[in-house]
């Protein structure tokens, strides 16, 4: 039993119920604003999920057959339907009932009889926040893009981005930045060569040394990556900018562009540095063999309180067996 349309761009939502007078009831808050299939048990209401993909399932708890916590943990079990928010609507009103929807996936637990004003709030929400969440990862998969087009430019296979990105996290954490910055590094750190894509080939992939006026094109690309990316006041992008146009600069001042030394430095772009150099230089180019992993550490050591911050190296050795499981996992 359906009501949708050819070309109905409303969200489209399962509703579940073994009776047709709580179908009735729902169909009645909720057939304004939205397209509606409807199941009267789980087994039906699996297929229709596996099969029309619906924004939102709105299922009751006890019916014949499979209950409606089971429904629900079948499909958060699965890749396709996991996604797909379950609000649950049932007469069981105990505290230990909401608790069990909420082990079993639901992300909200409404008690009958219902609430139209309520049920209308709630479908809202948790649409609204399944949108915010697809934007989030879309955004994330532009940024991750971007950064493996910039490594196109030298890296055949784009995976220096994603073991140096990950290698940032690691340090992030160790450095006590926390999980939420650490992933917000993760996730901008792919970005911080995209000015790579404004570098002549002819330069970028010289095998041989650039004289002064090539190096100065080639060092550019710190800036023209903050063009790209833009300004901004907070946020994921404000933290691919810093990286960017910082991941150059050294701890002793002697780094580029701005010649920024210390502390003055973001303590992002520091640990961006870190592991940048050390996947270069343990990775193969064109240009170059790659070095052990010993003499790569030895570089680092050997730069600690000149090219790099002393306690990120430090804490990059100490961690150095998980960067090192990152770097078995996404070899080139």
């Amino acid at each position: 039993m359906s009501e949708t349309g050819e070309g109905d761009a409303r969200p489209c939502l399962l509703l579940v119920d073994d009776e047709p007078s709580n179908l009735h009831v729902l169909r009645e808050i909720l057939q304004e604003d939205y397209r509606l299939l409807f199941a009267r048990d789980g087994e039906r209401a699996l297929q229709i999920a596996r099969s029309s993909h619906p924004d939102l399932i709105v299922l009751d708890v006890m019916m014949p057959g499979l209950t409606g916590y089971e429904v629900c943990r079948t499909l958060k079990d699965e890749a396709a339907t996991a996604p797909i928010p379950v609000i649950f609507v049932s007469a069981l009103a105990e505290v230990g009932d909401e608790t069990r929807g909420f082990d079993a996936g639901g992300v909200d637990y409404l008690t009958k009889p219902v609430s139209p004003a309520v049920v209308r709030a709630r479908v809202r929400t948790h649409l609204k926040l399944v949108r915010v969440e697809e934007l989030v990862a879309t955004r994330l998969a532009i940024v991750q893009r971007l950064g493996v087009a910039a490594e196109y430019k030298d890296d055949e296979t784009g995976r220096h981005v994603i073991r140096m990105s990950h290698y940032s996290r690691v340090l992030a954490l160790a450095a006590g930045l926390g999980e939420r910055v650490a992933d917000e590094i993760l996730h901008a750190a792919p970005m911080h060569d995209v000015g790579k894509i404004g570098i002549p080939d002819a330069i970028l992939r010289k095998p041989g040394k650039l004289d002064a006026d090539e190096w100065k094109i080639m060092a550019s690309h710190v800036e023209i990556g903050a063009r790209i990316i833009g300004e901004h006041e907070t946020g994921l992008l404000a933290l691919a900018r810093r990286i960017a146009l910082c991941h150059h600069e050294k701890w002793d001042g002697s780094g580029y562009p701005a010649g920024l030394a210390g502390e003055d430095i973001p303590i992002e772009a520091r640990i961006v540095a870190i592991a940048d150099v050390f996947d270069a230089l343990t990775s193969e180019r064109p240009y170059k063999h790659a070095w052990p992993v010993e003499e790569a550490v030895a570089l680092l050591q050997r730069e600690r309180g000149r090219h790099f911050d002393a306690r990120l190296v430090d804490l990059f050795v100490e961690h150095l067996p998980e960067m090192l499981e990152i770097r078995a996992r996404w070899a080139d």
